[in-house]
């Protein structure tokens, strides 16, 4: 049977109640990773309808956290950031993300990004997704085209987030 998006955010709504922290984000991964490798959910949500970059497809009305589909043509890529205040999963469903992990050596300041260096880069494939908590520094480059599914902690577009370039 399809995993619907209904199911998909009433088990996420349930973990999240749970254990809003890591514990319960982890298990929040483990339903994202179920919804990209069912091709009926990524059929419904990321077919050959959605063109959208970003597209809120759930938002919780009372924990905020938000369920999107990200449909990327060409190559894309980004700088290195985390989430401010919130956290982050990101579920590949076709093509490959290479994502780079990032330590902070210094703080933004005065307008002026902060500074980071590389730790790690590894690829999220389809039916992988991978939790980014609060504070946790990454960059996503795609290649080629790209679909995933992305949970935030709330909806993001709205956090104002400070800017991290890597260090000379």
């Amino acid at each position: 049977m399809a995993y619907t998006l209904e199911q998909f955010a009433a088990d996420c709504r349930a973990a999240l109640l749970k254990d809003p922290g890591p514990a319960g984000r982890e298990r929040v991964r483990q339903f994202t990773e179920r919804a990209c490798a069912d091709p009926d959910f990524a059929a419904r949500h990321l077919g050959p309808d959605n063109n959208d970059d970003r597209k809120i497809l759930y938002e919780d009305p009372d924990l905020k956290f938000c369920i999107l589909a990200h449909v990327y043509k060409g190559e894309k890529n980004s700088n290195p950031h985390d989430h401010g205040p919130s956290w982050a999963v990101y579920g590949q469903v076709a093509g490959v993300t290479e994502m780079t992990d990032w330590r902070l050596l210094e703080k933004p300041q005065a307008g002026a990004p902060g500074k980071v260096a590389k730790v790690k880069t590894y690829a999220l494939t389809p039916g992988t997704a991978y939790v980014y908590n609060e504070g946790v520094l990454h960059s996503p480059r795609r290649a080629g085209d790209t679909k995933l599914i992305r949970i935030e902690g709330q909806d993001l577009s709205k956090i104002k987030r400070d800017r991290f370039e890597a260090a000379a």
